[in-house]
């Protein structure tokens, strides 16, 4: 598509209301996805901290699947919404498309291979009868870490879209 002033192109991409809802639901996973790898290495950091004994800590690693990251895999599906909505004008091909994609993608194995297979290991540390394991504070720093740049990553792709 060629250059064209931004007020120009949103009215261009304005679809009515589903496509708002789409994007509004796009916007919000993302939001989301970031805001609950934030809370892991906000949590890991109060568990190295404070111990499995902080009822807090407790109760955010109880046993379970962590659901509210796992929205992180809704971003792309709603994106794809989104460019079959635009009818052609948004495709794979553009290059703010497919930079947003590769950090999504990076974002996402980091998340699937490293934080919350770490995430798991916290829970059943802290499930376990409340005895500190050796290996939980380099555990904890593992998930801080891990969600530390994956908090980079998905903002580096929320400014790539945004500024597109």
């Amino acid at each position: 598509m060629p250059s064209a002033h931004p007020a120009a192109l949103m009215a261009v991409h304005s679809r009515g209301a589903a496509y708002d809802l789409v994007l509004l639901a796009h916007v919000l996973a993302g939001l989301v996805a970031l805001g609950a790898v934030a809370a892991a290495g906000l949590s890991a950091l109060a568990l190295r901290r404070w111990g499995p004994t902080s009822e807090p800590v407790r109760r955010y690693y109880r046993p379970g699947v962590n659901w509210a990251g796992r929205i992180l895999f809704g971003v792309p599906v709603l994106g794809v919404v989104l460019m079959a909505m635009s009818h052609g004008d948004w495709t794979f091909a553009d290059g703010w498309i497919t930079a947003g994609l590769t950090l999504w993608a990076v974002a996402a194995v980091a998340a699937e291979m490293v934080l919350w297979p770490a995430e798991r290991r916290l829970q059943a540390a802290v499930g376990d009868d409340g005895t500190p394991d050796p290996g939980l504070r380099s555990q904890c720093l593992q998930v801080a870490w891990t969600a530390s740049a994956l908090a980079v990553v998905l903002v580096a792709a929320s400014v790539v879209m945004v500024t597109k």
